[in-house]
């Protein structure tokens, strides 16, 4: 379970990225994190992974608390997707899987990609559960395409068995297919492995079609959280303000009609 007690971000010019926040996220939860940029999200979740200090209030994971003496042990139980991905173009898909252990493997091993049968098992298994083939196990990364990648990266962040995964907008660059299969599998490791997973994303319909629950961020403050029926048009105006409008009748019926999946609301701007 991870918990934010009171917890603030203050930089030195007074800014408030993180405002006394206090949050429950629930062992196993799929949790979309959103709101505008500059609303906090990065910060929340850079909290999270140890890469940035609480001001003031606490940040624990089952009870310990992050401090310098336990970080270490904390980051080692919470793994990161980026949105870049990071993955080593010219190793192949398998070894950058395996990359997700190295904090655990003894140096000269990582050297000379000396894995445990074991690990190689796992790797195969977890590749497998984000519908990557056999085939797929010894390209060399850059020879897939971004849908295939992210897969990647979020069977590598499953690897070392974490009890947390923290996604950085998965499929910021992803078409709206490729994008539900990535959320899709994300969703499935997440219950599959028991692992919390918070992901940010900037698309609302995708919050609420695979959000176990969404916690929406305004000006350092949590503005909504929530189960996604919940997030009706008032929510959104809290999270968006003036960049926020209701979607019009006609809106409604042409999304009924296409059989696209219907968000109650919509914005006037793209909400970068």
């Amino acid at each position: 379970m991870l918990e934010f007690k009171s917890t603030s971000v203050v930089y030195g010019d007074g800014t408030k990225a993180v405002d006394n926040i206090s949050l429950t996220i629930k062992e196993g939860e799929f949790c979309v994190l959103l709101g505008p940029s500059g609303a906090g999200k990065s910060t929340l979740m850079g909290m999270l992974n140890g890469l940035v200090t609480p001001t003031s209030g606490e940040v624990a994971l089952d009870g310990v608390v992050m401090t310098k003496q336990t970080k270490r042990t904390l980051q080692q139980q919470i793994s990161m997707i980026h949105q870049q991905l990071h993955l080593v173009p010219r190793l192949s898909v398998l070894h950058n899987v395996l990359s997700g252990k190295l904090f655990a493997v003894p140096t000269i091993k990582s050297l000379f990609k000396l894995f445990d049968n074991k690990d190689q098992r796992r790797a195969c298994m977890l590749l497998q559960e984000v519908d990557l083939e056999e085939k797929h196990l010894y390209r060399r990364a850059s020879a897939l395409s971004g849908g295939q990648q992210q897969r990647v990266a979020i069977a590598r962040a499953f690897m070392a068995e974490p009890k947390v995964v923290l996604a950085d907008e998965p499929v910021a660059s992803l078409d709206p297919t490729v994008s539900r299969q990535v959320l899709n599998s994300l969703k499935l490791a997440s219950h599959a492995h028991n692992a919390t997973v918070l992901c940010s994303l900037h698309q609302i319909e995708y919050a609420i079609e695979f959000a176990d629950r969404i916690i929406a961020m305004r000006k350092g403050q949590v503005v909504f959280n929530g189960v996604p029926s919940e997030l009706d048009d008032a929510a959104l105006k809290a999270i968006y303000g003036d960049e926020y409008r209701a979607a019009t009748a006609e809106e409604r019926a042409a999304s009924t009609q296409d059989k696209t999946l219907f968000v109650p609301s919509k914005l006037t701007s793209a909400v970068a």
